[in-house]
């Protein structure tokens, strides 16, 4: 039997995570190294600005499981959405101690396919309406 959540509540909180990851691309595309973001005060701007997006996606993403009683995420392996979630815990929780290089790989290498995944989501929730 399918899952029994709000899926209007759970497309405008995935399509609210599409939209944060975009930002996300769009301020860290001229990031070319994860010494940008600390040798200069724009880097330190840039960077904060991606971790508030980050927290934003992770906390959705805590929220998502919650709806769907953990059925969603599961259904995309592809993703370490565990990974995605704790992130926001270490952005939050440690703040003082971000390791600059984490988030630069995050954003080159895991966001697109996270942004894919969740594409997906809504294409397939858009389908089964």
């Amino acid at each position: 039997m399918a899952s029994m959540y709000d899926r209007e509540l759970v497309r405008d909180i995935l399509s609210q995570i599409l939209e944060a990851a975009e930002t996300v691309r769009q301020r860290f595309a001229p990031v070319k190294n994860a010494d940008f973001f600390t040798n200069s005060p724009q880097g330190m701007e840039k960077l904060d600005s991606i971790c508030m997006q980050l927290i934003a996606i992770g906390e959705s993403l805590k929220n998502l499981d919650k709806i769907t009683d953990g059925t969603l995420l599961s259904e995309y392996p592809e993703i370490d959405w565990r990974g995605a979630k704790g992130m926001r815990d270490i952005i939050s929780h440690h703040y003082f101690d971000i390791d600059a290089e984490a988030i630069y790989d995050v954003c080159a290498a895991k966001l697109g396919p996270l942004a894919q995944a969740i594409d997906k989501m809504i294409k397939n929730i858009d389908k089964n309406r």
